[in-house]
């Protein structure tokens, strides 16, 4: 199965729009955003767990991340409430469960096998840092190299510099309207952009968005101006 699996493409998903489809285990279903093989794929999601469903044990060959969007989400290592984010490393396993339901955010099998740093965040009480321009706030998660994960939260009427996203750009938006040159972001929306990719984004009503960088392919180097959000 292949959606969005071009990665030298830009693709933009509105996700709430995207119909349920059953998982392997009853009272699991996705709504798949990008995809790229068949049950063991690459692929990036929103999962929904129905309350006491728990999915079977299972081996990340090439990682796994997550982002509780709602609700209660737990494994062997712990608990974990909305906002709280998890970087499950290659070669890692468990067995997930949700005892009174929740909405997930999922990316399989992309991340680097020397990242093997495994990562939990509960984003709500962590420490947010000021970012490149005013309005803005950052979280990091997770860096490997060129690969960023992070959130980012922008006040109304923030606009950021004009950049170019070398290793490519991914945000998923959280809530609030996240804009740009090339069209308007509702809570839901999914933004793929890749390698070399440009774009000039701002929030006129204010937003907050996952943002990942760096981890898209990159055919060849090149010499250009880089700047993140912090």
């Amino acid at each position: 199965m292949k959606i969005n699996a071009d990665l030298y493409q830009r693709a933009v998903v509105a996700t709430d729009n995207l119909p349920w489809q059953d998982s392997p285990v009853s009272g699991i279903m996705r709504r798949m955003i990008e995809r790229d093989g068949g049950e063991a794929a690459r692929a990036t999601s929103i999962v929904r767990y129905a309350a006491g469903s728990q999915f079977t044990r299972h081996v990340h060959e090439l990682g796994e991340e997550i982002l509780v969007l709602s609700g209660d989400f737990g494994d062997e290592s712990g608990h974990y409430g909305p906002g709280t984010y998890l970087k499950n490393p290659a070669g890692s396993a468990h067995t997930p469960y949700s005892e009174h339901g929740c909405t997930l955010f999922v990316k399989l099998r992309h991340l680097d096998p020397v990242d093997q740093e495994p990562v939990v965040v509960a984003t709500q009480s962590a420490t947010w840092y000021q970012g490149l321009v005013e309005g803005l706030r950052v979280l990091p998660l997770s860096e490997f190299q060129t690969q960023h994960t992070a959130l980012v939260r922008w006040a109304p009427g923030t606009y950021f510099n004009p950049h170019r996203h070398y290793g490519g750009e991914e945000i998923f938006v959280i809530d609030g309207v996240f804009e740009d040159e090339l069209g308007r972001y509702p809570a839901g929306s999914w933004i793929r952009s890749p390698h070399l990719s440009a774009h000039q984004p701002f929030s006129v009503e204010g937003c907050t968005i996952l943002v990942k960088t760096g981890h898209l392919p990159v055919p060849q180097a090149s010499a250009v101006s880089i700047e993140s959000f912090f």
